[in-house]
């Protein structure tokens, strides 16, 4: 095991870069409304949960975004903030709101297709597989949807509790679907496996601290993160736990598996990679503010965002930093890796576009409030939601 590392800012490279992207941001409005010839495909690709995939890698291989040049194509307005990450999949966006709403929209154009009000706040990010649409709500519970219509088909109380005084309890964390089962954690201080088909409980453990974070499932396991600071590890069959470990401060931003390795940030600054198979600390890298979003992971490099105002690309076989770009403010945006390319917002108000090599500016976008989602990307299109707007963004 390596010993902590810390972070040095990186800035050689901004000036130019950053003189570059602010040129290029100057090409008239940012905000585009529809045209009769759309920029976005109907037959847009899939980005089907958090994460991209099963195992919050935050990356498709093959998958292309745009790079330079890139407006808002359109915006769709919600009643509230926008805390959850843009899932999309045959056509259209599913995104929560505070506003109590589960939205359906039109990947083309932005066009609301239903919605759903579970009558309390959806901080969740969508799952979506086979047709079926799957997000919790801070009613306590994790509900299954229609992909095309919005129809209730089931709903589980994740978030049922044992306080006689409480019914149930928030869940916030975002569901993970895999091979026929959903995971998903909630503020009672545990993690459910439920059958997508009609939502019957296969197991629930009990972490012993809230879950705000998305499963990650890997090889036949559960990895989560808990407000303790432990990250377990379940057995995907009956909820076993194969070892748990507490690394820090609480971990609210979730975990990412790739190639033998859990990556998991703290809110005391770190970011820890653990083996896989025993929870064994493989390396550790210290920033200067708490990481509250989940790495990034493709091929040899995990990327991270900070309440330092930084995205940081580390070497996942060492934790050795290999660039650093700093931002104007925190970083509560987990980065999507896309071709080359790392796509985060910022609480400054901006997406950026960043070299996945040096982390050298590509674009940058300035858009009205602070950008905590994470950036789904397909098909050259960029689909991110910031205060209560939700964007679909292109290279015109």
């Amino acid at each position: 095991m390596s010993g902590r590392k810390t972070r040095r800012r990186y800035l050689a490279t901004l000036g130019a870069t950053w003189t570059a992207a602010m040129a290029g941001c100057s090409n008239g409005s940012r905000y585009r409304t529809p045209t009769s010839d759309p920029a976005i495909s109907e037959t847009i690709g899939r980005w089907p949960m958090f994460g991209a995939d099963a195992a919050n890698t935050g990356s498709l291989p093959g998958e292309t975004g745009p790079m330079t040049s890139v407006i808002v194509q359109w915006s769709y307005a919600t009643d509230s903030q926008v805390f959850s990450s843009p899932a999309v999949v045959d056509g259209s966006v599913y995104v929560g709101s505070n506003d109590g709403s589960v939205y359906c929209l039109s990947a083309v154009d932005g066009a609301k297709q239903w919605d759903y009000d579970t009558g309390a706040l959806v901080r969740s990010s969508p799952a979506v597989a086979d047709g079926t649409v799957y997000v919790g709500s801070f009613d306590g519970y994790l509900y299954a949807f229609s992909a095309d219509s919005g129809e209730v088909q089931w709903r589980y109380a994740a978030g049922a509790s044992t306080n006689p005084l409480v019914d149930r309890m928030a869940v916030r964390a975002s569901p993970t679907v895999a091979d026929g089962t959903v995971y998903v954690g909630s503020d009672n201080e545990r993690v459910s496996a439920v059958a997508t088909a009609d939502g019957s409980e296969r197991w629930s453990v009990t972490t012993g601290s809230a879950v705000r974070t998305t499963p990650a499932v890997a090889s036949g396991t559960v990895y989560v993160g808990d407000d303790s600071g432990a990250v377990t590890a379940v057995a995907t069959s009956d909820g076993s736990e194969q070892w748990r470990v507490t690394v820090g401060e609480a971990v609210s931003g979730s975990p990412a598996v790739a190639d033998g390795k859990v990556y998991v940030g703290t809110q005391d600054g770190d970011v820890v990679a653990l083996a896989s198979d025993d929870g064994t600390e493989q390396w550790r890298y210290g920033t200067d503010g708490p990481v509250s979003v989940s790495p990034a992971v493709d091929d040899e490099t995990v990327y991270v965002g900070s309440d330092d105002n930084s995205v940081t690309a580390l070497s996942t076989s060492s934790g050795d930093r290999q660039w650093s770009f700093d931002t104007r403010d925190r970083v509560r945006s987990a980065p999507s890796v896309v071709d080359g390319a790392v796509y985060v917002g910022s609480d400054d108000t901006y997406l950026y576009i960043l070299s996945a090599s040096d982390g050298s500016v590509r674009w940058e976008l300035p858009i009205d409030g602070s950008l905590v989602t994470s950036p789904a990307v397909v098909d050259d299109v960029v689909f991110v939601a910031g205060d209560g707007n939700v964007y679909g963004m292109t290279a015109p």
